[in-house]
Formats: structure tokens, sequence, C-alpha cells
């Protein structure tokens, strides 16, 4: 084989299929076996993976509600600007991850509502083509001029230490469809898959969670509800660099897919595109005017008015 053959691409034109394009899949001829070892070792360095699966936790009811809006938002607005679903999972690990080294103060929900925007507007920046420009982006209640989302962005970027190339679980789910399922109707499977990870997301913080643990429970939920743990160990080794402790935690991951009932759920409400967004007011804010203080390793994002209640027609002032 001369020089020139060996530049040659191996993938084929079935790589190029829009469904797989759209959805942020790779086709298992571009992930073969050292493939996905790699993709596995090098999660394990990124995500910040406990003992056993582990479920969101927050004392702070009014963040829980928050988070849940702010991924039905990244949902919706995927679905307005087409991007990847990819894109979506992204964003929210920068989300999850900017919380896990800052807080920003009681009932700020309109500082939440910024930051969503700016993760998602980092992210499609990261995964598409041509990310819409920062005016395009709108949130009910709110409209946050471009300069601002921009600053909200570079705090993201600092806070991220600027490591914004993630895995997410999407590199996985041909792979393991085919490894754990066989010959059953792929499309369907990893549609269905699909679907389970935007069910999952609500109950999980998605950066103390490895992608690949979330993929395999997924499919596996996907393929079938009524796995033996017995059952699911003999598919689970088909992976070899796995062990007993990434066993624990895709069953963990499993059960949790059924406790929380949404497997019965042809399609998520959140996953359907919007109708067109609500007008939305003009408004300024105070991103520039925020403090930081420091309180122990988590610093907290404080703001000069108080938001708590956040009504509905309240818009910020941003100088």
């Amino acid at each position: 084989m001369n020089d020139s053959e060996t530049l040659l691409c191996q993938e084929d034109e079935t790589c190029l299929n829009e469904n797989n394009y759209k959805l942020g899949l790779c086709s298992v001829s571009e992930c073969d076996d050292e493939d996905i070892q790699t993709l596995i070792r090098r999660e394990a360095v990124t995500f910040q993976s406990n003992s056993t699966f582990s479920l969101l936790k927050s004392e702070k009811s009014w963040f829980k509600c928050a988070r849940l809006d702010v991924i039905k938002w990244i949902l919706n607005t995927r679905a307005f600007f087409g991007f990847h679903f990819r894109t979506a999972y992204l964003s929210l690990i920068y989300f999850d991850e900017f919380f896990s080294k800052r807080s920003i103060d009681d009932g700020k929900l309109w500082a939440i509502r910024l930051l969503s925007v700016a993760c998602l507007s980092l992210a499609a920046k990261m995964e598409e083509f041509k990310a819409p420009a920062l005016s395009d982006y709108h949130v009910d209640d709110y409209n946050f001029e471009g300069h601002v989302i921009q600053r909200m962005e570079l705090l993201v970027l600092s806070t991220l230490e600027w490591n914004m190339s993630l895995i997410t679980p999407f590199a996985y789910l041909n792979y393991f469809t085919t490894k754990f399922c066989g010959e059953c109707s792929h499309k369907k499977l990893v549609t269905r898959a699909i679907e389970l990870i935007f069910t999952i997301i609500k109950e999980i913080n998605v950066v103390e969670n490895r992608p690949s643990i979330i993929a395999a429970a997924v499919v596996l939920a996907a393929y079938d509800y009524q796995l033996t743990k017995k059952v699911l160990e003999i598919k689970v080794n088909t992976i070899s660099s796995w062990g007993s402790l990434e066993i624990e935690r895709i069953f963990s991951c499993y059960s949790l897919l059924q406790e929380i009932g949404m497997l019965e759920s042809k399609t998520p409400n959140s996953v359907i595109p919007p109708n067109i967004f609500s007008t939305l007011l003009s408004s300024t804010g105070v991103l520039e005017s925020s403090s930081l203080s420091t309180a122990g390793s988590k610093r907290t994002l404080t703001y000069p008015d108080n938001d708590q209640d956040c009504p509905a027609q309240k818009i910020p002032r941003i100088c």
C-alpha cells in the first residue's frame, strides 16, 4: 500500500446519512471496539463519576424547578433551530458543570435563564456548522442583548477552564445498539434511546454520570425494560474494558428509568418543537455589576436586585 492509499477514508456514503448527522451519531464502521475503548478511557478522566449512579441532589426546590425549565427551553430551542440532539445535551453539561463550581443566589431565575442561553450558544458554536446570532436566542419574559449573553459566555468559558469539547451519550448509541441488541430494529431502538436520554437528564447531574453509562442503560431499556440484572450483566460484559463497577452503575441507571415510569411514554412533551415564541420585552440587566464572593471552594454569583419570586413581567437591568 502506497502513502496515498493510506490517506483514503474508509467510510462509505452511509456516514453522510442525514438522520445520523442530525442525531449526532457516528456509524458503527467509524466506532469500532478500539475507538470505543479510547472514548471510555477519555471520559473516565473528564467526568466526575461516583461509585454508584448519581441522582440530582439539591435541597433547593426552586433550583430543581428552574433546571427542568432550562431543559425544556433547551430542547424547544434545539428543535426551533434544528440543532443536533448532542448540542442540547452538551449545553446541559456546561450548565451542570457551571453549578458544580459556582452558585447563583436563590430565586435568581433570570440569571439561570441567561446562563442557559449562554450554554446553548456555546454548545452550538462547538457542534453546529452555523450557530445563530446571539440576538436570535429568546426566552419568555426576557430579551437579553447580544453583548450581555457574550459576557455570560465568557464567564462560562472561564469557569469551565475552556474545556468545551466533551463526550456525550450520542457517541455510543449506534455501537451499543449493535453490540447489545443484534439484528433488532436499529433505527427504532436508537430513536427510543434518545427519548430516554432526555427523560433521565431531568433526574441526574450529567457531569456526575458518565456518558457511556447513560448510553448503555438507555439502549438496554429501549431494547427491553424487563431485563434481569444477570441478563444485563451478560450483555454489558461484551464491552471488554468494563468491570463490576460499571455494571452496577448501568443497572442503577436502568432501574431509575423503570422507577420514573417514562418507559411507557411515547414522546416526551419537551421534545416537541415549540410554537412561535411569545412576544418578548426589551431589557437591559446587571451582569457587569454583579459581584463574586468566595465560599469555600464554590464561588457564589450574586446580583443587586431581588428576583426571588421572578414575576412574569419583571425584566432585569443590565448596564
